[in-house]
C-alpha cells in the first residue's frame, strides 16, 4: 500500500537576488589600492567587453568613468577626513599643555541641597588632588596632568539665576548637577528652558554622591535622571555618578579630552572670563585669556549688567608687577609698559560711546525768526484770537515742531499718550486729545512706575484698602480681557460722552490692509530721531564681518593678557567673576530691533504689549516693552510693510516682538524673562531669535467700531450705535465699512442728529448682521534701558558710557 503524502504548503522559497548594479562592499573593494590597479581592472574590464565596446561606444565610455568615479569619491572622502581632523586639532590646540587655555567649565547645581564646591572636591579626588582652596561661588583652577590639560571651574550657588546665564555664556562645558533625593523645582525648570532658549556649549550631566540611596535603587534613579535631562538636552546619553569613583574620572575625562561643542550666537566674537580684576580710578584692568575670534582693542567690550565700555590698551599680565605711577611716567616703568602693550586703539577706528543721535529741535525751522519775534512783537502772521474760555484748554500742552500743520500735529505720539488712563470729564470741561487714551488701556490698567521713572518723577503714596482692592481686580480681571480680546478681537463700544472724531482721531481708515500704501516716515516720534537707521543691513553686516577678520592688530586667541577699560564704575570689581564680551563695529547704536519670539509653553500668564520684561539677547540683558505684531507668512514685507499689531502675546503663535534697543549682527538668540518679588526667580515668557533692524516696519493698531441694522431693504440698512451725532457721520463718510457675514459697502447720509445713517452694500444684508469700521492708527516702542542686577537701580542708555 503506498503511503499518502500532503504537499508542504508551509515551504516558502524565495527569489534569487537579481543586482543590476554594484553593491556597497564592491564599491569599497574596488576603491582599495592605488589609481594603476584602478586602471588595470578597468582595462580587464574593457579586455572583457571588448565586443560590446566595439559595437557601443557608450558602453566604454561608461566604464571608464565608473573607474574614474570611484577614484574621485576615494579622493574626496580623504580631504573630508583630513578637514575634519585638523579641525579637531586647531580647536583643541587652545587648551593642549598645562600651559594652555584652561577649559572652562560651569557648574550649576538645579536642587537646594546641592553643594557646587562638593562636586568640584569629588571630581579633584578621581586625580587625587586637593582642593582644599576651591571656593563656594567664584573661580577655581585645576591642573589635570593625567589628561594633559587644566580645568578652571566656575561654582555658580543655588538660586543665582543671573549669574548661571553669565556663566554658561562663557563657558566651555556645563555641568549640570542633579540631586538623587530630591526632584528639580521650578526655579531649576525656568533654568534649564532659559539656558537652552540662550544656548548651551557641551554638556555634562552628573549625579551628585549620596551614600545613603540604596544601591539597588540607584540604576533606576539614574535612569529616571538620564530621561529628565534628556528632555532639555537630547544630546546626552549618561548621567555619571559621583558616588561611584569610576564615573568621577569618567566624568572628568569627559571634561579633558576632545573639543568643546560650538555655540552658534559666539562665532566671530571674543570673550574672556576674567580670572584676577582690579579698578583704580575710574580704570579696570582684568586680566584673562582671550578665547573665540581675535581681539581687536579698536572694538568695545560690554560688562554684563553694567554697559559698555573702551579700551584703553591691551598688555601682558606679567607687566602688572611694576607698579604703574600716578602722576606722569617715569623712565623705566614707561619704558617696561610700552614694551609690553599688544595692542592700542587707534583713534581714528576706535568705535565711539555715542549710542544715539542728538536730535535738533530747530531742524524744522523754516525760515530765520526775525529780531522781532524773537523780542514777542507782533510780526505774527496769525490772526489775534479770542482767549479761551475757562475749562476748555488742554491739560497737557503739546510740542508741535514749526511748520507742521493742526492735522499733522494730530499724528504726533505724545510721550505719556500710552501710559495714561482715560479721565472723565470731572467738572464738565471739554475733553481733548490729549485726555483720551486707547480702550483697552483704559479698563484700570495699573501704571508701572518703572515705566515712568526716566519721564517724571513719581510720588509714592500708600493706597487705602478700597483703592488697593479695586486694583487688584483690575488686575485680576487682564485674563478675561484676554479672553474678550480672543471672541471678539479688536472691537471696542464707541464713547457716548465723547466724540468719536475726537476719540479716534488719530486713526485712519485703509481700502486694504496689505496693499493701501503708507509712507514709513510720516509723523515719526522724537524718539526715531535718536536711532540709527541702515540702508542695507545685510550689506553693512557682511563689511563689519569682513574688516573683523582683516584686522591688522589683533589679539589672537589663546593669548592671556590685561585689558585696561576707561570709565568703568567701581562696583564692576566686586560684582563676581569679571565676563568681557567684544562687540562687533556698531553693536553699540541704537535701532529698532525686530525679534521672532513664541511663548514659552510652561507660562500661564498675560502677556500684553507694553508689559515690562527683561530681553536677553547676546550678552547684553536689557529692560524693554515690547509691542508685538504679527510675523508676515514667509517673513517678508507685504506690499506696504505694515504688520497688524497684536494687542496679547499668544501661545502657539509666532509673533514679532520690537522695541528699542542696540544693533544685533547675526541669528542672535534671545529670551523675555518677567521680574518677580524674587530678582533671582525671574519667569520665562518667551523665546526667540533677533530677526532685523527694520525701521520702515509699520506697526499698525486696529480698532473695529460696530453698529447695529435698524432697519434693512435689499442692500440697503439703515445703521444705529455705531455714532451718536451727525457730525461724526460725516467725519468718517469716506472709510469702507463691512459686516461680518463679509458684505462691503459705504456711508451714503446722515439721518437726523443722533448718529443713525443709511448705508449702501453690495450685496443683501441681513438684519442679524454686525456692521463694522476698521481703524488704524501706528504704535511704537519705548525706549529700552540697560537692566542691572541690583533692585531698584535702572541704567539708561545714552550718549554716556554709564550713568547711576
Amino acid at each position: 500500500m503506498v503511503q499518502h503524502h500532503h504537499r508542504a504548503t508551509l515551504k516558502q522559497t524565495n527569489k534569487r537576488f537579481k543586482s543590476k548594479h554594484a553593491t556597497k562592499s564592491s564599491l569599497k573593494d574596488a576603491a582599495k589600492g592605488e589609481q594603476s590597479l584602478l586602471i588595470y581592472h578597468a582595462q580587464i574590464i574593457n579586455l572583457n567587453l571588448g565586443r560590446i565596446a566595439h559595437d557601443s561606444p557608450k558602453a566604454s565610455s561608461n566604464v571608464n568613468g565608473a573607474a574614474q568615479s570611484r577614484l574621485n569619491r576615494r579622493n574626496n572622502a580623504k580631504q573630508v577626513q583630513a578637514k575634519e581632523r585638523n579641525a579637531l586639532v586647531s580647536a583643541t590646540r587652545l587648551f593642549n599643555g598645562l600651559d594652555g587655555a584652561p577649559r572652562i567649565v560651569a557648574v550649576i547645581p538645579l536642587s537646594g541641597d546641592i553643594d557646587p564646591r562638593s562636586i568640584v572636591v569629588s571630581l579633584a579626588e578621581s586625580l587625587d588632588l586637593s582642593a582644599e582652596d576651591c571656593p563656594q561661588a567664584g573661580i577655581w583652577k585645576m591642573r589635570a596632568e593625567r589628561f594633559k590639560t587644566s580645568l578652571q571651574f566656575i561654582n555658580i550657588p543655588y538660586k543665582n539665576f543671573y549669574a548661571a546665564l553669565d556663566a554658561c555664556k562663557v563657558a566651555d562645558y556645563v555641568v549640570f548637577v542633579l540631586s538623587t533625593t530630591v526632584e528639580v523645582d521650578g526655579w531649576g525648570d525656568t533654568l534649564l528652558r532659559t539656558l537652552q532658549a540662550q544656548g548651551l556649549a557641551e554638556v555634562v550631566t552628573v549625579a551628585a554622591p549620596a551614600p545613603s540611596i540604596d544601591p539597588k535603587a540607584r540604576s533606576g534613579i539614574l535612569k529616571s535622571l538620564l530621561s529628565f535631562i534628556q528632555y532639555f538636552v537630547p544630546s546626552q546619553v549618561r548621567v555619571f555618578d559621583l558616588h561611584v569613583s569610576a564615573d568621577r574620572l569618567n566624568a572628568l575625562r569627559s571634561l579633558s579630552e576632545g573639543k568643546p561643542a560650538d555655540v552658534r550666537w559666539r562665532e566671530g566674537r571674543s570673550w574672556i572670563l576674567g580670572e584676577t580684576s582690579e579698578w583704580e580710578e575710574g580704570t579696570l584692568r582684568v586680566t584673562g585669556v582671550v578665547r573665540g575670534a581675535s581681539l581687536s582693542a579698536n572694538r568695545l567690550i560690554h560688562i554684563p549688567n553694567f554697559g559698555d565700555f573702551q579700551i584703553s590698551k591691551v598688555i601682558f599680565p606679567a607687566i602688572l608687577s611694576a607698579p604703574l605711577p600716578r602722576h606722569g611716567k617715569s623712565h623705566t616703568a614707561g619704558m617696561e609698559v610700552e614694551s609690553a602693550v599688544l595692542a592700542e586703539p587707534d583713534p581714528e577706528d576706535a568705535d565711539s560711546l555715542v549710542s544715539s543721535n542728538d536730535p535738533d529741535d530747530l531742524a524744522n525751522e523754516q525760515t530765520w525768526p526775525t529780531e522781532e519775534e524773537m523780542n514777542g512783537g507782533g510780526g505774527l502772521s496769525e490772526p489775534n484770537l479770542p482767549d479761551a474760555e475757562k475749562g476748555t484748554t488742554p491739560k497737557v500742552v503739546k510740542r508741535i515742531p514749526k511748520g507742521m500743520s493742526a492735522y499733522q500735529a494730530s499724528w504726533i505720539i505724545d510721550e505719556s499718550e500710552d501710559d495714561e488712563g482715560e479721565d472723565e470729564p470731572k467738572d464738565g470741561s471739554e475733553v481733548h486729545m490729549d485726555d483720551i487714551e486707547e480702550e483697552e488701556e483704559m479698563q484700570d490698567m495699573p501704571i508701572d512706575d518703572d515705566m515712568e521713572s526716566d519721564r517724571r518723577d513719581v510720588h509714592f503714596e500708600d493706597l487705602d484698602n478700597e483703592e488697593e482692592e479695586k486694583q487688584l481686580n483690575s488686575w485680576r480681571n487682564r485674563e478675561r480681557e484676554e479672553e474678550n480680546d480672543l471672541t471678539f478681537p479688536d472691537e471696542i463700544d464707541t464713547p457716548k460722552e465723547i466724540a468719536a472724531r475726537v476719540r479716534f482721531q488719530r486713526f485712519r481708515g485703509m481700502r486694504s490692509f496689505r496693499t493701501s500704501p503708507w509712507d514709513p516716515f510720516e509723523n515719526l516720534p522724537r524718539d526715531y530721531a535718536r536711532i540709527f537707521q541702515f540702508e542695507d543691513f545685510k550689506r553693512t553686516e557682511r563689511g563689519v564681518r569682513r574688516r573683523a577678520e582683516q584686522e591688522l592688530v589683533v589679539v589672537e586667541p589663546g593669548i592671556r593678557v590685561t585689558i585696561s577699560l576707561k570709565e568703568v564704575p567701581r562696583e564692576a570689581s566686586s560684582a563676581g567673576p569679571v565676563a568681557l564680551f567684544a562687540l562687533l563695529q556698531h553693536e553699540h547704536k541704537i535701532s529698532v530691533l525686530n525679534l521672532t519670539v513664541q511663548r514659552n509653553t510652561e507660562y500661564d500668564g498675560s502677556v500684553r504689549s507694553k508689559d515690562p520684561l527683561v530681553l536677553c539677547v547676546g550678552p547684553r540683558r536689557l529692560k524693554v516693552n515690547p509691542i508685538y505684531s504679527q510675523h508676515t507668512r514667509g517673513g517678508g514685507k507685504g506690499a506696504n510693510n505694515v504688520h497688524k499689531f497684536e494687542r496679547f502675546l499668544r501661545h502657539g503663535i509666532t509673533s514679532v516682538a520690537t522695541t528699542y534697543g542696540p544693533v544685533v549682527f547675526g541669528k542672535q538668540p534671545c529670551v523675555f524673562l518677567r521680574e518677580t518679588s524674587d530678582v533671582q526667580a525671574p519667569e520665562l515668557v518667551a523665546m526667540g531669535t533677533f530677526l532685523n533692524p527694520d525701521t520702515t516696519r509699520i506697526i499698525a493698531k486696529r480698532v473695529i467700531i460696530t453698529g447695529h441694522p435698524f432697519k434693512v431693504h435689499k442692500k440697503t440698512a439703515t445703521v444705529r450705535y455705531m455714532f451718536f451725532n451727525a457730525e461724526d457721520v460725516q467725519y468718517f463718510k469716506p472709510i469702507q465699512l463691512h459686516t461680518k457675514h463679509g458684505r462691503t459697502g459705504h456711508i451714503r447720509e446722515s439721518l437726523g442728529t443722533h448718529g443713525y445713517f443709511k448705508a449702501h452694500f453690495d450685496g443683501p444684508v441681513n438684519q442679524m448682521d454686525t456692521v463694522c469700521m476698521s481703524l488704524y492708527k501706528r504704535v511704537f516702542p519705548k525706549w529700552a534701558q540697560l537692566w542691572s542686577e541690583r533692585r531698584g537701580q535702572e541704567i539708561r542708555i545714552s550718549d554716556d558710557a554709564m550713568e547711576e
